[in-house]
């Protein structure tokens, strides 16, 4: 058998082949969502999965407020973040980062609670980054993304 004919396929930006999905998130495990939605994003159910390229899908997560947490995660799991001065270390809770992306006039599509559970599981470097712009998530059903033609995925039915 000839082993050089076996050629390894890594599939560049441009030949991407990326599509836009809407995932409901109502009354779905926070951290079991965003590890699949990472998968996603990260484009690894696709045949043609390249580590350093951005070939994964846009993904647009509706309904983020009636998410789930178990136990009593809400207040008592604490997110740190510094700035970079003294005295700079400041710390949220679930609860508040919710209410956050409820009640502050933030960009449409962002929301603090579900971009920073998605950071920590995306690469640490400008793929990570700029997979992170691909995430949209929004509170009510309704986005501003259907000229796109998304399709629905049911996320339970992906490992």
């Amino acid at each position: 058998m000839d082993t050089l004919s076996y050629k390894t396929v890594s599939v560049k930006a441009e030949d991407a082949q990326k599509e836009w999905v809407v995932i409901d998130a109502t009354d779905q495990i926070l951290g079991r969502l965003c590890s699949k939605v990472a998968k996603i994003v990260r484009g690894k159910y696709k045949a043609c999965y390249t580590p350093h390229v951005d070939c994964g899908d846009n993904v647009i997560i509706i309904n983020a407020d009636k998410v789930a947490l178990t136990g009593n995660k809400w207040n008592n799991r604490i997110y740190y973040s510094y700035t970079g001065y003294p005295g700079g270390q400041r710390e949220a809770t679930p609860a508040i980062l919710k209410m956050k992306a409820e009640t502050y006039k933030l960009k449409a599509g962002i929301n603090p609670l579900f971009i920073k559970v998605l950071k920590g599981m995306l690469p640490k470097n400008r793929l990570g980054a700029q997979l992170l712009k691909n995430v949209h998530v929004y509170n009510g059903p309704e986005h501003p993304h259907q000229a796109q033609n998304p399709k629905v995925i049911d996320i339970n039915k992906l490992k």
